[in-house]
């Protein structure tokens, strides 16, 4: 800005400019105070200055060094032009968004000044042909959001957002904000055989030390689990006031026969009288209640203040209004509200939110609304407060938090402003991210009302733009004066119980192990091992198409470097098989979405190590290599070395399929040649099934099984290379049966069993299916639901008609089927 004499005249506000700076390694340093300087630049002959381009000394700020550009003549405009520049341009990041930076390292006003208002002597601005430029600049460090850490930066952590539960996390910041009030938490009794989703206040507590000694944000799952929500309500904005007041009844609840019994009442409960006194007779009558909170109107309020004296408004009751008083009949009266005591922490809600009967809607009431630093609810004689008040507190009260909702009716995002220990500082709390803020962000810029933009070209006289602020206080926390000192206490270790911190720092060993187990992922390989034992516990219990359930099978973290050699004689060792005894197979994706065996590792791939064959047996590169391993099998059972395999040779792997019992298990592997028959080995099939070796049995291939079965009937004299069969391949094999038996089981065959397992679910029967439809119906409305009640004798035999010979195994499509035509009913 230009100074005229000694006096500073309007100009242009001091000017802003953001920094990158590395993050702090303190554990718990704060973020720098903003580093600010005023420059003043007294420039001596001014209109002999033949430049076209000025330049002021070198001043730094922020670490950054800085100078005043000026044009004295104007930049191609009838104006003194006027800007900040950067003198060390070349140190800024060359592509930012920030204000600065190398490819635009000025900034300021081209038409800063009129010339010819500078040189009217009348205006001041040239004395002795002298022109005086004072700079304000104020270095601010910018946020990385990716990098930035809340707890190194502030000292404090947020907390997860579940979908939107935005509106929770302000409220519990705020409560933990309150040390008394954690501490009280704290000490409510709880043991180490509760359950944090079962237990409110082991949930609070979890979660208050988390926030207490965590170094990163935390989750608010077990605690809204405790409330009763499942995933659906964590996604739905509940009403702020309500969830304060449900939480606080539970604890005070909680709290009863304990030693902390009272503790919500003596923090947020407070009374007033309402009161009706006849105005021509001696009557009077009162109504002590308490309260937890204050709703205050906005809408006709200027600020507080208003707020409160509408609140005790007196309003007259006379004409057809008038008051029945008992025996006095109708009387003029007036009626109001007064104060008998404020809690120590006094609770706001300001009402944002209103009805509008002219539009038929709820609508949000954006309109300036002041709140003070300091709230005097003494002022003007006590005019607030009953006389039977207690006249030796004090009512004087300190702002402690400011929750804020930005939006409009129909949702939006809510954050709190809170200063934790009542200094001079204010923290921004924004779901996961905590920053340092200053008061005017907490305070004036969250009134609500309009703003107006800065003129683009203070020289010229434009029309202010002005927008609504739709981002406003709507729920104020003050803590009084002269409680502040037990209120704000301090609140350690010793205060909280030995079982929550055994169990809560074990959980955060277990979070710290898995965060270093997925730092170092790209270490290691995951190789998992399936055996014969895998197939014969999983196939007909856990699955019935191909092999092995991947996930369900021996698993080994091994790091990349590894000799698969060295990964080898581990096995050994786990499993009890000499390394001469093993063979690998690797797994292989099939066109046909099948999983099978596929190949045996060769002697040169043994070699490297293992997270080379990873790379080379798995295109996705996903960290997992997945193995068969093949055993002999000696007579007495014991492990022997597997036989010797040539191109000849190819494995297969055989299940039995028992019509009768409608069973389907897995009986083991062979190893056949290519040329040879199936015929050939129905002695082997029927001594692995337990048959006469002369039993006749009917073989099936089992081709796929998505998106329809495919399992084929295998001609047992034709060869397996005619048949087209595989390494891999899987043979379904059966006793033939005659045809009356065949009439008499339910799924006679290979291909009809699968067929009915690929298509079946769990069985539903009478009262199964009628809850699963009612919760998959009461989403869409309680029509819906009260017809199912009414209909559930009917939809109990519908189940049965479905498949009368299986019970009421509903497949997917039946399923949607009866749920469409139940909800197109409307009668």
């Amino acid at each position: 800005m230009l100074v005229p004499h000694a006096d500073i005249v309007e100009g242009p506000q001091p000017m802003e400019v953001s920094q990158v700076e590395p993050a702090n390694t303190n554990e718990n340093q704060q973020v720098d105070e903003p580093q600010s300087m005023k420059f003043t630049w007294t420039i001596e002959n001014f209109s002999r200055l033949n430049t076209k381009k000025h330049y002021s000394d070198i001043f730094v700020v922020g670490g950054y060094k800085w100078r005043i550009l000026i044009f004295p003549k104007g930049n191609n405009v009838d104006h003194l032009s006027m800007y900040l520049d950067v003198a060390d341009s070349s140190a800024l990041p060359y592509d930012t968004q920030h204000q600065f930076n190398a490819r635009e390292s000025d900034w300021g006003f081209t038409p800063f000044m009129p010339l010819s208002d500078l040189y009217d002597p009348s205006k001041g601005y040239i004395v002795n042909d002298t022109v005086v430029v004072e700079a304000e600049v104020v270095v601010r460090k910018i946020l990385d959001y990716w990098s930035y850490d809340s707890k190194k930066e502030t000292g404090f952590v947020g907390l997860k957002n579940q979908g939107a539960t935005c509106y929770m996390n302000s409220l519990l910041q705020t409560l933990y904000h309150i040390p008394y009030f954690r501490k009280a938490v704290y000490h409510m009794p709880t043991t180490e055989n509760d359950m944090p989703i079962g237990s409110i206040p082991l949930a609070l507590q979890s979660l208050f030390y988390k926030l207490q000694y965590n170094d990163t944000s935390v989750a608010t799952k077990e605690l809204t689990k405790s409330f009763g929500w499942d995933t659906y309500d964590s996604f739905m904005q509940h009403d702020v006031q309500e969830l304060n007041r449900v939480l606080c009844e539970k604890l005070e609840d909680k709290m009863k026969g304990t030693v902390v019994e009272g503790t919500i009442q003596k923090l947020f409960e407070g009374h007033h009288m309402n009161y009706i006194e006849c105005i021509n007779v001696d009557y009077k009558s009162t109504r002590k209640e308490s309260f937890y909170d204050l709703q205050l109107d906005v809408k006709g309020c200027r600020d507080v203040y208003a707020s409160f004296d509408k609140y005790v408004e007196v309003e007259r009751l006379e004409g057809d209004n008038k008051y029945h008083a008992e025996e006095h009949g109708l009387q003029d009266a007036k009626k109001g509200v007064l104060f008998i005591e404020f809690p120590p922490v006094l609770q706001l809600q300001l009402k944002r939110f209103e009805y509008d009967f002219m539009r038929d809607t709820m609508v949000k009431i954006n309109d300036r609304y002041e709140f003070p630093l300091q709230l005097d609810l003494d002022r003007e004689d006590r005019k607030y407060l009953s006389p039977d008040a207690d006249t030796s507190v004090r009512n004087l009260y300190t702002l402690h938090s400011v929750l804020v909702h930005s939006g409009g009716v129909h949702g939006g995002h809510y954050y709190a402003f809170i200063r934790p220990t009542l200094s001079d500082q204010w923290y921004k709390f924004d779901d996961e991210r905590v920053t340092k803020e200053d008061m005017k962000r907490a305070l004036e810029e969250q009134y609500g009302g309009e703003e107006e933009l800065p003129q683009t070209n203070p020289g010229f006289n434009n029309t202010p733009f002005k927008f609504t602020k739709y981002s406003n206080a709507y729920m104020l926390v003050y803590i009084r004066e002269s409680d502040k000192d037990k209120i704000i206490c301090n609140v350690d270790e010793k205060d909280i119980a030995e079982h929550l911190k055994i169990r809560l720092k074990k959980e955060q060993e277990e979070e710290d192990d898995k965060r270093r187990y997925k730092a170092q992922a790209h270490l290691y390989t995951i190789i998992k091992v399936a055996r014969d034992e895998d197939l014969l516990e999983q196939i007909g219990k856990d699955i019935y198409f191909d092999l092995v359930d991947h996930d369900k099978v021996r698993s080994f973290r091994i790091q990349k470097q590894t000799p698969f050699n060295d990964f080898k004689e581990e096995l050994a060792k786990e499993f009890g098989i000499p390394v001469q005894y093993q063979r690998y197979w690797i797994w292989a994706k099939r066109q046909n979405h099948t999983y099978r065996p596929n190949r045996p590792l060769t002697p040169q791939e043994e070699a490297q190590p293992v997270g080379q064959l990873r790379d080379m047996s798995n295109k996705a590169h996903n960290a997992e290599l997945k193995l068969f391993l093949e055993v002999g099998c000696g007579p007495d059972l014991r492990p022997i070395p597997p036989p010797d395999k040539t191109r000849e040779d190819i494995m297969l792997f055989f299940k039995l399929y028992d019509p009768e019992k409608g069973e389907l298990r897995y009986v083991g592997r062979l190893l056949v040649k290519l040329s040879g028959k199936p015929i050939e080995y129905i002695a082997k099939l029927n001594q692995m099934a337990g048959f006469a070796p002369d039993e006749e049995i009917e073989l099936y291939e089992e081709i796929k099984f998505e998106p329809c079965v495919m399992c084929e009937h295998l001609d047992k004299r034709c060869s397996f290379r005619l048949s087209q069969i595989e390494d891999g391949d899987i043979i379904c094999f059966q006793k033939s049966l005659p045809i009356a038996s065949e009439e008499a089981c339910q799924y006679p065959d290979v291909p009809s069993f699968l067929e009915y397992v690929h298509n079946r679910q769990v069985p539903l029967v009478g009262g199964d299916l009628l809850n699963i439809l009612l919760v998959f119906l009461s989403i869409q409305g309680q029509r819906y639901i009260l017809m199912m009640m009414l209909w559930k004798e009917w939809l109990t035999k519908l189940a049965w008609m479905i498949h009368p010979k299986s019970g009421s195994h509903l497949t997917t499509a039946t399923l949607n089927n009866l749920s469409l035509n139940l909800l197109n009913t409307e009668e």
